[in-house]
């Protein structure tokens, strides 16, 4: 199956044609995203975080927010949400990444012209910041990116624009 662009490029459709198209049906790449004001620090995770989606949204690479964490209902029962957060026992080794999503590969040569969307994650980090081998959280969430990485996916740590 051919995605849309596919089908408009064989077709000599302009891309800016294409773009409006998709802008009036609903399909154009979301570009909501906007930095934080004043009353984020600069160079915070939370502010790279939203240049890196900014910049990502002008690649046409498409991440969203995988919030982890755990809570506990009415009931008392624990629930925990986000990718890999099944158990205490797998968060302590294994830590899914802040921003998930994909992007758009070409594939050669024996599916020349066929795009996938490659699996894209970023584990976001304050500007500057360097890996600390020594430190469980982000030798368990390097083990996530590290997984991703075996099977093909586009994965990496990233502090800021440049680092997509």
């Amino acid at each position: 199956m051919k995605t849309i662009d596919e089908w408009a490029h064989r077709w000599g459709i302009p891309a800016q044609a294409m773009d409006e198209l998709k802008a009036v049906m609903g399909v154009a790449a979301l570009s909501v995203m906007s930095v934080p004001d004043s009353g984020t620090a600069p160079g915070s995770e939370g502010r790279q975080q939203s240049l890196v989606r900014l910049e990502a949204a002008k690649l046409g690479i498409h991440l969203f927010r995988n919030n982890s964490g755990a809570f506990k209902d009415e009931s008392g029962r624990l629930i925990r949400y986000g990718l890999a957060n099944e158990s205490k026992q797998v968060n302590e080794v294994l830590k899914s990444p802040d921003l998930i999503g994909w992007r758009k590969r070409l594939i050669t040569p024996d599916m020349v012209g066929t795009i996938i969307g490659q699996c894209t994650m970023r584990e976001m980090k304050y500007e500057g910041w360097t890996f600390n081998p020594n430190d469980p959280h982000e030798q368990a969430q390097f083990n996530f990116l590290k997984l991703g990485i075996a099977d093909g996916c586009d994965a990496a740590f990233a502090t800021g624009p440049g680092t997509l």
